[in-house]
């Protein structure tokens, strides 16, 4: 069984890390060449730029669509004249109007329309473009001679839109003496229908032609040889630079052949996989108990694969936008969650596989982990929102040293020391500033805990604790000294102070249900005096369960009940098992109902709280608070769960433990320190104050008259 779940989780880490590299190849830009981020009329920011082949000088975009623009002006176009149109819309127009127009009307009509088409019947497009404009000439390809394709020039200036036809058969019917009677409606609809374009544009033809004459501004005006100057670091791109870069970039990524390509994405590949390789190997050495955990896995590799993509996504459509992205949100952010050894091999992953899109890479890596190991270190422990503007600042001043210091390497000067790349690196650190939002987000989706949640469950204000205070109050003041202890201890081995400090503070909620049946509790009666032992081993140890309960209920994180479920670990309640050994002479005893559920401490911080617990309560029973007595105690106490075995499950090394220790014999030191003994006062001794007033009351001097001069004082005596 443990086989195959090993197998399944070992299974679920590669399948993540697979998802991973998949996601970032295919989120890569599609370019095995180095690609440049320009803009018009903008400084060019890289290094001289030369041509790698021989490549042609094109017009820019403006000069090129101004010469189109006056190639149209000029152009005369092309059409194809239908006579098949001229006839079918005579003959349907005489069909049309036989019952609604005399043999005259239809004869002068018929002359009109067919007259009208032989002038030609222009598209209102063609007939504005043309005639109105006052080209007045057209093309016409002659299809008499398939093999000499000759030219024809068309006088454009008879010919009519559908409109002005209409107009003028009507005002030449009008005018026509033998026109005696009016058009009808029906005629008039009948010539509308019938009016119908017979030149029309000969669309293949005028292409044709049209891009002969638009490859004088499409073609090359010239060749910049390989090896010569296309753009300079500082030079301004102009509209025809701007061209040549186009070129460059389009001719790059044309002459890439399909193999070479192939091999550009199987050499990422192997980038990205070598990466994530260390990491686990790191994951697995030296954070095993995160490399266990499939959710922070699952976290971490989600978290480094999004924040890689969005960068990426980020440095191809935006000018200077993988700048603008704040890479030290990813050691601050996981550094709240898990630690700093973590956070910075994060970091390294992260920017190590975003550096596949950066333009300069050495400059981008120095940048990034700087800024990101100075806000790792600014930070250390989140407990407050404020620190991320603090943390902010300090990145902001890294990126500027950085930059400053990039430009005076490449350069030797700083010509190229940019404001606007300052404020970018202002806008970064201001979304650093709003990590707050992200960590609350990731608290929500992993259940995960964070320092600022910890810190918000140390007040002591809050119900459930003051609640604890009321109903249990010396299980109370037993929770504040475990805190005090457990977080100094915490702090002298390097362990989340924050996170034993409140789970300390919440270990013993389980005893509100029976308060009275705990020592610290107690005035004078014992409810164990009538009970046997098993029953009372019971009472004491359900107050683990009851917490665990009462945890849950209060929807307390999953960090809180860890500390309350392994605050004991597996260890026996021993005074009630001794008890019953002793009663019981001939009996055996099971000891297993006498044991806590557990589990042992897994985490240096629960085991602190299991030696602080007992070291605590146990020091209320000392007679004699010598730093003799209280070494002896933290000694024995604590050696004694080491021979039980009750630590051996937590990462804590035995140098820990002696810190542990001498940290609790310090401050139970301090706690219990030896006070001076304030002496009685003998009877019949008097105090120099009491014979002042006794001489001031005889000599009748006011005690209080200080202006009183005390030669005349003495003489009045």
């Amino acid at each position: 069984m443990w086989n195959n779940l090993f197998s399944r989780l070992n299974l679920i880490r590669f399948g993540l890390a697979i998802i991973s590299v998949a996601v970032i190849i295919l989120i890569l830009p599609r370019a095995d060449h180095q690609s440049f981020s320009y803009e018009l009329n903008q400084p060019w920011k890289y290094p001289l730029l030369t041509a790698d082949f021989d490549m042609p000088i094109l017009r820019d975009s403006v000069s090129a669509k101004s010469m189109r623009d006056s190639i149209d002006k000029v152009f005369i176009p092309f059409v194809k004249r239908h006579d098949n149109i001229e006839k079918e819309n005579v003959d349907k127009f005489s069909q049309m109007i036989n019952n609604h127009a005399s043999a005259q009307q239809k004869e002068i009509l018929m002359k009109l329309l067919e007259n009208t088409y032989d002038r030609g019947i222009l598209g209102p497009t063609i007939y504005e473009s043309v005639v109105i404009k006052g080209k007045k000439t057209l093309r016409l390809v002659d299809e008499n001679n398939p093999q000499s394709k000759a030219v024809v020039r068309l006088d454009a200036s008879d010919m009519l839109s559908p409109a002005q036809a209409y107009r003028r058969i009507d005002s030449l019917y009008h005018h026509d003496s033998h026109a005696d009677q009016p058009l009808n409606q029906d005629i008039i609809k009948a010539l509308n229908i019938c009016l119908n374009p017979n030149v029309v544009i000969d669309s293949v033809t005028d292409y044709k032609y049209r891009s002969q004459e638009y490859l004088n501004v499409t073609g090359a005006m010239g060749v910049i040889k390989k090896g010569q100057r296309i753009v300079d670091r500082g030079e301004i791109i102009t509209p025809q630079i701007f061209t040549n870069l186009n070129t460059y970039q389009d001719m790059m990524a044309s002459r890439q052949s399909e193999t070479s390509h192939t091999y550009f994405i199987i050499g990422e590949g192997m980038y990205i996989v070598i990466i994530i390789i260390i990491l686990y190997i790191f994951l697995h050495l030296y954070r095993s108990r995160f490399f266990a955990n499939i959710r922070k896995m699952t976290f971490l590799m989600s978290f480094t694969t999004l924040f890689t993509v969005f960068a990426i996504i980020m440095c191809e459509y935006f000018t200077n936008g993988i700048y603008l992205i704040p890479f030290a949100a990813v050691p601050v952010i996981i550094l709240v969650f898990f630690d700093s050894r973590t956070a910075i091999f994060s970091l390294i992953t992260t920017v190590l596989i975003s550096a596949l899109v950066a333009t300069y890479q050495f400059q981008f890596i120095f940048m990034e982990l700087t800024v990101g190991l100075v806000a790792t270190f600014s930070i250390r422990q989140l407990s407050k929102r404020s620190q991320l503007l603090r943390t902010a600042v300090f990145s902001f001043i890294a990126y500027t040293a950085t930059y400053f210091t990039i430009c005076l390497i490449t350069e030797g000067n700083l010509s190229q020391f940019s404001i606007r790349t300052i404020g970018t690196f202002a806008i970064n650190s201001v979304i650093l500033s709003f990590a707050y939002i992200l960590i609350l987000v990731i608290e929500k989706l992993f259940g995960f805990t964070s320092t600022v949640t910890l810190v918000e469950l140390n007040d002591i204000n809050s119900k459930l604790l003051q609640k604890l205070a009321e109903v249990a109050p010396g299980t109370f003041q037993h929770s504040i000294q475990v805190s005090t202890l457990a977080a100094e201890a915490a702090r002298a081995i390097g362990a989340n102070s924050t996170m034993v400090r409140t789970g300390a503070l919440y270990h013993d909620i389980g005893k509100m249900n029976s308060p009275i049946f705990f020592t610290e509790n107690q005035h004078g009666v014992n409810p164990h005096a009538g009970l046997d032992p098993e029953t009372s081993a019971h009472k004491i140890i359900s107050h683990v369960t009851d917490g665990i309960a009462m945890a849950s209920k209060e929807k307390l994180p999953a960090v809180i009940k860890d500390f309350i479920a392994e605050h004991h670990g597996k260890g026996v309640t021993k005074y009630f098992y001794n008890t019953a050994v002793n009663e019981n002479p001939d009996k055996v005893i099971d000891k297993a109902s006498f044991q806590y559920p557990g589990p042992n401490p897994q985490s240096k911080e629960t085991a602190i709280l299991m030696m602080a617990d007992a070291v605590e309560a146990a020091s209320r029973s000392l007679k004699d608070y010598t730093p003799q007595s209280i070494d002896n105690l933290v000694d024995k106490i604590i050696d004694s769960q080491v021979q039980d075995g009750l630590l051996k499950e937590a990462p804590i090394s035995f140098r820990d433990v002696e810190t542990v220790k001498r940290s609790f014999k310090s401050r139970l030191s301090t706690i219990y320190h030896s006070r001076v003994a304030y002496p009685e006062m003998k009877k019949n001794t008097a105090t120099a104050e009491e014979i002042k007033k006794s001489e001031e009351n005889s000599s009748g001097i006011p005690s209080g008259n200080h202006n009183q001069n005390p030669d005349k004082a003495s003489e009045e005596k």
